[in-house]
């Protein structure tokens, strides 16, 4: 059930082609302000285009179970409209969904315990740090468990322990069948080894292996000169 989006172009995004087959996952790379959320808000469909199917359907025209446990899409920041709702009570709602979709989720407490947020179960959500909001939004993805999962910077706000723990969820793939992940961090694309897209300008300049995008050569092209591949990470050269 592969995603494809075909020729899309809007104000932002020029002619965009490609396409992610069932459980193979995608890194989205690129600067600020050219279009990556944008993007990803129109493959799962919350930006509607009739130039997206998933198994040639669209998935703005999806609704309720199909939907559900077609694509789910996780955003940058948390938004939370109930100030009393507990981090417990935010994952059941999503768990009560996993269930009614007839999937098999995991426990709230154990998603809880492999993000090492055991102890906010009982915090109301609106009292979270940025860090342990974006903890909260990765656990409900995992309950989710959607076919296709789009994390927009999910980095973001980690301290490096998090980071790490989010990592070893990321490169694991009996949690989350297929993921799509925007983000800024090279190192933590590198380690990953998914493949890329990167755009620039609005439109895609490179999609192919991770080992042919870190190339040295091909990033000081990218980059001009100022991201490393040192050690088997990937730094920032200050």
């Amino acid at each position: 059930m592969p995603i494809n989006i075909t020729h899309y172009t809007n104000n932002i995004l020029k002619d965009i082609s490609f396409s992610v087959e069932d459980k193979d996952h995608l890194i989205i790379l690129g600067s600020n302000g050219v279009g990556k959320t944008t993007l990803a808000k129109v493959l799962c469909g919350i930006t509607p285009s009739d130039t997206i199917d998933v198994n040639g359907i669209n998935p703005s025209k999806m609704y309720g179970e199909k939907r559900a446990r077609l694509i789910n899409y996780i955003p940058a920041k948390l938004d939370v409209f109930d100030e009393f709702i507990t981090v417990r009570e935010f994952l059941e709602l999503g768990l009560i969904s996993a269930v009614v979709v007839g999937q098999h989720p995991t426990t709230v407490d154990e998603i809880l315990d492999k993000l090492t947020i055991g102890h906010l179960s009982e915090k109301a959500c609106k009292m979270l740090s940025s860090g342990e909001s974006q903890l909260l939004l990765i656990a409900s993805a995992l309950l989710h468990d959607a076919r296709y999962t789009i994390f927009d910077e999910p980095t973001a706000n980690l301290d490096p322990q998090k980071m790490q723990v989010l990592f070893s969820i990321l490169k694991d793939n009996s949690h989350l069948q297929s993921k799509i992940i925007i983000t800024h961090n090279l190192d933590l694309a590198y380690k990953l080894g998914y493949d890329i897209l990167f755009l620039e300008d609005g439109a895609i300049k490179f999609h192919g292996s991770n080992d042919d995008f870190f190339e040295q050569a091909h990033l000081d092209k990218l980059y001009d000169g100022s991201v490393l591949k040192e050690n088997n990470n990937i730094v920032v050269k200050l």
